[in-house]
C-alpha cells in the first residue's frame, strides 16, 4: 500500500473499533461538490435522446442502445471513434458490462470479445459494439460464433473511414489521408454465414431493429450509418469546457 497510496493519517488496530473511532470525529457533509458535474453528465446524455438526424449521431447510437439493453447485458467495443464515443456516453449500470479495450487497443476485439462474453454469461444479451474496419479484421468469427451456438448482435457503426484516424488528422493537420476504404454489403455478408443482418435507413428505425436483433437468439449484423461530423465539434465543446465544480 505504502507503494502506491500516500497515507496523511494511518490508523492501527481493529477495524471496527477504529472506523467506530474515525465515526465519532467526524462530521457529515451538507451535500456531494460532484452534484454539478453528475447533472452536466446527465444533461450530456440526454441531449440526442429524439435527434431524427441521419446518419445516426454517435450520441443517440449510444443513448437507443442503452435503452433496448437490460442493466446486466454486456457490451463489448471496438478500438475506433465510437470507442470514444462508448467510455463517454454510455450509462454502464453494473460491474463488467461493459468492457473497452485499452492499453494498446488493439482494432478487431468486438467480435471474438462477443463470443467469450457470451460463453462466460449464456444468458445475457451481448452486443459487439464496433467500426466497419474493425469489424471485418475478425468478421469470420461470425462461422464461431455460429458453430459454438454464441448468439450475440454486432452493431457496425459504418463510415467507410477509419474513423479515429481521421478524428486525429482533422485535429493536427485539418486535412486526411489514406483513411477512406469501400465496404461489403454487410447484411449478405452476414446472411453469407447463415446470421441474420439488418440495415438501419432511418434513425427512427434504430431501436426497433436492435430489439428484433436482439430476439433473434442467434448472431445478428447490423449496419448503421454514423455521423462522424459529430467527431470534431466535441473537440470544440471540450476545448472550450469549463468546469462546472
Amino acid at each position: 500500500m505504502d507503494e502506491r497510496y500516500i497515507v496523511a493519517v494511518g490508523v492501527l488496530g481493529d477495524i471496527g473499533e477504529g472506523l467506530r473511532g474515525i465515526a465519532l470525529r467526524t462530521k457529515p457533509h451538507s451535500g456531494s461538490p460532484l452534484k454539478p458535474l453528475r447533472r452536466a453528465i446527465v444533461e450530456d446524455r440526454t441531449l440526442y435522446a429524439e435527434d431524427q438526424g441521419f446518419p445516426v449521431k454517435p450520441q443517440k447510437l449510444l443513448w437507443d442502445l442503452r435503452k433496448v439493453l437490460d442493466p446486466a447485458d454486456i457490451v463489448i467495443s471496438d478500438v475506433g471513434a465510437h470507442k470514444m464515443w462508448t467510455a463517454r456516453q454510455y450509462s454502464a449500470e453494473l460491474p463488467n458490462t461493459c468492457i473497452i479495450s485499452n492499453g494498446f487497443a488493439a482494432m478487431g476485439i468486438a467480435v471474438p470479445g462477443a463470443i467469450a462474453a457470451k460463453l462466460a454469461y449464456p444468458q445475457r444479451k451481448v452486443v459487439a459494439v464496433t467500426g466497419d474496419a474493425g469489424f471485418l479484421m475478425n468478421s469470420q468469427e461470425i462461422e464461431t460464433a455460429l458453430r459454438a451456438k454464441t448468439p450475440f448482435v454486432a452493431l457496425i457503426w459504418n463510415d467507410s473511414e477509419y474513423g479515429l484516424i481521421t478524428w486525429h488528422q482533422l485535429r493536427h493537420f485539418g486535412r486526411t489521408s489514406h483513411v477512406a476504404f469501400n465496404n461489403p454489403d454487410f447484411v449478405k455478408y452476414a446472411e453469407s454465414f447463415g446470421a441474420k443482418g439488418y440495415r438501419v435507413e432511418s434513425t427512427r428505425d434504430l431501436a426497433p431493429i436492435l430489439k428484433k436483433a436482439l430476439a433473434d437468439d442467434t448472431v445478428a449484423v447490423v449496419d448503421c450509418p454514423v455521423d462522424y461530423r459529430e467527431n470534431m465539434k466535441l473537440t470544440q465543446r471540450l476545448e472550450a469546457l469549463v468546469s462546472p465544480l
